[in-house]
């Protein structure tokens, strides 16, 4: 008895040294934290190779209780039996993946060790199931948070599932081989169940202890990303939180992209992985179309293009603003090793939590913009210079036409009434925007008869919205700058055509056009001027990016024939008026 309990002891040790190869690779570790089928079958397989390993590497007992070892132990005769720790795996398969791996990997276990015996002794494929049954269902019963049942509660589920087998070894093989193998495969049993739990509880709760380290560093992190973060996502911004990133996580680099540029990266690869550059890794291109989360195991699924990259594992993850993406969050390792389910999942934290800042220095800047908004539309279109001018023109009216001057004070009125209600709203329906624009051109023309028109060509179905004073701006601009030491044929024309995806809104003119060096600095800087045009057609223009993204940005085209300004805006966002 105690010969077959060192010699078990021995086989013991194999599954053991196994057991803890197989908690030190990352694809058996990412399996225990998923619940689906897929992970189940694929445990399901692990342990039944385990199993099979204990039934070839065991030992052998003949009819006459005399010990055999061999190498591996492909066939038995009939008349013999076999000693092994094949019920030890199937109970550590029902304890880690519960009821159904371990009744699979139990009948797998049985199946394989019918075959192994001549096809004889079929009592173990039952008797193996019900062992990976008992321990799945016990093991889920005990099991804690994200650890599974302690040592010495394994250790009696262990005991437990050897006297299962027992019983049926006591009944279809007789007493007699009972009294050889109960005491050595009962302790055996309950010893390694012990250990293999032990293993990989101690790796989970390492894991976790990492995770509360690493949200420390987090909250640390966050907080000093935030005041960035909330500047938006631009070079100056990226590179101090790549900084702060790198500083208290354990990667080896950080990056961020927009959805065409590398914007920063500090640490390994910086000398090719340099700001202002195009994005140059296939990893990074695939999030940023996709906006769905990317992890690189090797150096070939990154796809950088410079053969001398040290980058060997990646986390790539979307940066969203309102579902859309804006860029990429991109952290290296240049050991493929060393990345994790503990760094994939921080990494997903703090794509989740960047992305929460951005939003909320966006909103911050539309605040601010719409603040702006507000002061400068009261500032260009109720300002005294504006007001009075209406007023002593409408006076000078009603002493020669009181009709005129009647109908010029209700235009006011219309004008100042549209400013208000402007104001108020990050959106305003069309038909208000262009009633704002007649009122304005209605008491110009009061004050200048007959030197501008305006025509208007807007399709049918362009019920939409708009963002307040994006025409009337336009239209005032042309009205002060395009027709200098011009008194006739002045023309602006309006245009609002819808295509599947967009609308596209259009102010055109016949003036004498844009100064060339004045043309690029138009809606990208504010220009400070006496008329505030500059910074109004500044603030359009921030107004419509942060509210539809670049692409809806003011497209200006000036020759000395006329100016024409474009906005797209997706009529996704464009929202239809009841």
């Amino acid at each position: 008895m105690f010969t077959l309990f060192i010699l078990l002891l021995q086989r013991l040790g194999i599954i053991l040294a196994l057991a803890f190869i197989l908690v030190n690779v990352r694809f058996f570790r990412r399996l225990i934290n998923q619940n689906t089928w897929q992970a189940k079958f694929a445990l399901i397989i692990i342990f039944a190779i385990f199993t099979v390993i204990s039934n070839l590497t065991g030992v052998e007992i003949t009819h006459d209780s005399a010990l055999i070892q061999s190498t591996f132990l492909t066939t038995l005769p009939q008349s013999d039996s076999i000693a092994n720790t094949r019920t030890l795996t199937i109970t550590v398969a029902g304890i880690i993946g519960g009821p159904i791996v371990g009744t699979a990997v139990g009948f797998l276990g049985g199946l394989h060790r019918v075959i192994q015996g001549s096809l004889s002794d079929f009592f173990y494929i039952p008797s193996s199931m019900l062992v990976g049954l008992f321990s799945g269902v016990a093991g889920r019963y005990f099991k804690r948070n994200d650890t599974y049942a302690g040592p010495w509660i394994t250790a009696l589920l262990g005991i437990c599932s050897e006297g299962i087998q027992m019983i049926f070894i006591g009944i279809f093989s007789g007493l007699a081989l009972l009294k050889l193998i109960f005491i050595p495969m009962m302790g055996l049993n309950s010893i390694g169940a012990f250990v293999f739990v032990s293993i990989i509880n101690a790796y989970i709760t390492n894991e976790q202890q990492l995770k509360a380290v690493q949200t420390h560093d987090v909250l640390n992190l966050t907080d000093k990303t935030l005041p960035y973060f909330r500047q938006g996502l631009n070079v100056q911004s990226a590179a101090k939180v790549c900084q702060i990133i790198k500083q208290y996580t354990n990667f080896d680099a950080v990056g961020i992209t927009d959805r065409v540029n590398v914007l920063a990266h500090v640490g390994a690869g910086q000398d090719h992985h340099l700001p202002n550059q195009t994005v140059m890794t296939d990893l990074s291109k695939h999030v940023i179309t996709s906006g769905t989360a990317r992890f690189a195991y090797h150096k070939a699924e990154i796809g950088c293009p410079n053969a001398n990259c040290p980058l060997e594992s990646a986390i790539v993850l979307p940066l969203k603003v309102n579902d859309r993406t804006i860029g990429a969050l991109k952290m290296y390792f240049v050991e493929a090793e060393r990345l994790t389910p503990v760094e994939e999942n921080l990494a997903l934290g703090l794509a989740s939590i960047f992305s929460s800042q951005l939003a909320l220095g966006i909103a911050e800047e539309q605040s601010k913009l719409a603040s702006d908004a507000k002061i400068k539309a009261l500032q260009a279109q109720i300002n005294p210079h504006f007001f009075f001018n209406a007023i002593n023109t409408i006076s000078a009216l009603m002493r020669t036409n009181v009709e005129q001057a009647r109908t010029a004070l209700l235009q006011l009125s219309t004008f100042f009434r549209s400013t208000l209600q402007g104001v108020r709203e990050t959106e305003i329906p069309l038909q208000q925007e262009c009633e704002h624009v007649n009122s304005y051109i209605a008491l110009e023309q009061t004050r200048f008869p007959d030197q501008y028109r305006v025509t208007y060509d807007i399709a049918p179905d362009a019920q939409i919205k708009v963002p307040p004073f994006c025409l009337q701006v336009l239209v005032e601009n042309a009205v002060k700058h395009a027709f200098t030491g011009r008194s006739s044929n002045n023309q602006i024309n309006i245009s609002v055509q819808q295509s599947a995806d967009t609308v596209l809104l259009e102010v055109s003119d016949n003036g004498n056009g844009i100064a060339p060096a004045l043309l690029p600095q138009l809606g990208e800087v504010a220009i400070d001027s006496k008329s505030g045009t500059g910074t109004a057609l500044f603030n359009l223009n921030q107004r419509l990016i942060g509210l539809y993204g670049p692409a809806s940005q003011l497209q200006i085209q000036s020759t000395t024939a006329g100016t024409t300004i474009k906005m797209a805006i997706p009529r996704r966002s464009a929202n239809h008026t009841k």
